[in-house]
């Protein structure tokens, strides 16, 4: 599935992020897409009362800009046999800059090696997160490995349709992104493809109070409508995504659904877990006033318990908070 025409790859300048150069380089192939590669420095401050902008500031910073230049193209250059690359040092906060450069560019997905890396896996620091939060595109970190290429990719969904119209089309678009994309990487990757929808009822941590006002009979029927709902709204999303597909595609991918009851933020990363998934693939942000997607706290708990890679999709008319003022 051909989705990108202009990938941004971010890595750091310490050469640790050629996991994520791989995989940006390869779905540039698959995509004939665009592909620059940027590593984003801070600017340098002498202290010591030595202003800056002065004589040795300059000088200092043209020195680290060298430095990490170098670091780059060492990078780079072992995949440039493959396709075009482009290559760029930025100065500056490094998730300002990159989203001031998806903005003045039009990139429209952005592949980044993660912030914080240990023997865990990911983990996902604050400069990662001010990115899921607030960049406009796609943003896939990729976890370092020896990997290859994925075994199984889980995309999370939410399949709750007792929302305003206005708001429910906001979230079958999201949900379609999401499962669209996680198709399109379990195909290339030929891995297994799990989607799931973690639900928990309203009052459930109260139940035993809320029998008390309650007949038991008119909770379990609440329960059971609710769960009803759930299974159908997952069945229906998996329709979709079958039907887009061809039968021997379908045969090969067989899509697994997983509806659990419980807490998004215990359940999903805990399937991750079970299943050894190598990417899940989510929303991070909802618009102001959509309940319900896996958004804000929940998205954050989420994010802070994965140790795959993640790819972190926006509902459609998200605005980032970043602005291009001042910016080149």
């Amino acid at each position: 599935m051909k989705r990108f025409k202009n990938i941004l790859c971010v890595v750091p300048g310490t050469g640790s992020g050629k996991y994520a150069l791989k995989r940006a380089v390869s779905l540039a192939e698959v995509n004939q897409a665009e592909l620059t590669v940027i590593s984003v420095m801070t600017p340098v401050s002498v202290g010591m009362g030595i202003p800056d902008g002065g004589p040795i500031s300059v000088d200092l910073q043209a020195a680290a800009l060298s430095v990490r230049k170098e670091a780059l193209e060492s990078l780079v250059k072992p995949e440039r046999g493959r396709m075009k690359i482009h290559s760029r040092i930025l100065v500056g906060v490094q998730f300002l800059e990159v989203i001031r450069e998806v903005l003045s560019n039009e990139r429209d997905l952005v592949i980044k090696a993660p912030e914080v890396q240990d023997w865990l896996g990911l983990r996902v620091g604050s400069e990662d997160m001010h990115l899921l939060r607030k960049c406009p595109c796609p943003v896939w970190l990729v976890r370092p490995g020896p990997k290859k290429s994925y075994r199984s990719v889980l995309a999370a969904v939410d399949v709750n349709d007792a929302i305003p119209p206005e708001e429910l089309k906001t979230r079958q678009s999201i949900n379609q992104q999401i499962v669209e994309l996680a198709s399109s990487v379990a195909l290339a990757d030929f891995a297994e493809l799990h989607i799931v929808h973690a639900w928990q009822p309203v009052g459930e941590d109260t139940r035993a109070a809320i029998l008390e006002y309650l007949p038991r009979t008119k909770l379990d029927a609440y329960i059971a409508r609710l769960v009803q709902q759930r299974e159908d709204g997952l069945l229906k999303l998996m329709k979709t995504v079958t039907n887009d597909l061809e039968p021997e595609v379908l045969d090969y991918l067989k899509p697994q659904s997983h509806l659990l009851r419980g807490r998004p933020r215990k359940e999903i990363p805990a399937l991750a877990r079970k299943l050894e998934a190598d990417l899940v693939v989510m929303g991070t942000v909802a618009r102001t006033g959509i309940p319900g997607l896996i958004t804000g706290n929940t998205a954050e708990s989420i994010l802070s318990q994965i140790e795959c890679s993640v790819l972190a999709v926006k509902p459609p008319g998200f605005q980032t908070p970043v602005t291009l003022d001042g910016y080149r």
